[in-house]
């Protein structure tokens, strides 16, 4: 997260917290697109990756992990502990590989996933992550949050009791600091993704 904070022009299309909020029902439509993905690497169609469909599924996507890399990536999105990936927690996992990818070296190929809908939603995930971590370390912080509702749009200013709630939300195991990880979690969350399965809760 910090090289690609480091990376980015500086310009945000995000003001506030609301600003972020209001684009909610575009995530929706943009990760509902990932249930197919979803359903192509679930070979054995259980509703969850288990870590050799996860294998054969960064093989296909290229992406070249040692076997440690694998399992630790594995590890942080099997939220649950549940020892399969299940949909909610797929997002989280594809959005990590994305960002774990290089760019396409052709300049005919501009797609690291074969997919310029889906990229564009990540992109905008990040931009939203990136615009809350002020102080560009990876991490979001009470702080982070709060001064995020000092950028120069006083019209479009978050309450801070909404400001504190949703750090909470997205601090889910309690350590002050909220990960990409996390956001991403209580993103789904927010957004509604596939309202009929559980989103699993980190235990604090």
């Amino acid at each position: 997260m910090i090289e690609v904070k480091r990376s980015s022009s500086g310009h945000s299309n995000f003001k506030s917290i609301n600003s972020i909020i209001l684009r909610f029902p575009r995530f929706k439509e943009g990760l509902k697109n990932i249930k197919g993905v979803f359903e192509q690497y679930d070979e054995d169609a259980n509703g969850a990756i288990d870590r050799e469909e996860l294998k054969r599924c960064l093989q296909k996507l290229q992406l070249n992990l040692k076997e440690q890399e694998v399992e630790d990536l594995f590890s942080s999105c099997d939220i649950d502990g549940s020892q399969g990936i299940q949909f909610n927690e797929f997002i989280v996992l594809l959005c990590l590989i994305y960002l774990l990818m290089e760019r396409p070296s052709s300049p005919h190929n501009t797609s690291k996933m074969g997919s310029p809908e889906l990229e564009a939603t990540f992109d905008t995930l990040v931009e939203a992550f990136l615009f809350l971590d002020k102080n560009g370390d990876g991490k979001l912080n009470k702080k982070d949050v709060l001064k995020a509702l000092d950028e120069e749009s006083p019209w479009e200013k978050s309450p801070a009791h909404i400001s504190k709630s949703r750090f909470r939300e997205m601090d889910w195991d309690r350590n002050g600091k909220v990960s990409f990880r996390e956001f991403l979690f209580a993103l789904i969350n927010w957004v509604g993704i596939d309202a009929d399965e559980e989103i699993p809760i980190m235990e604090s």
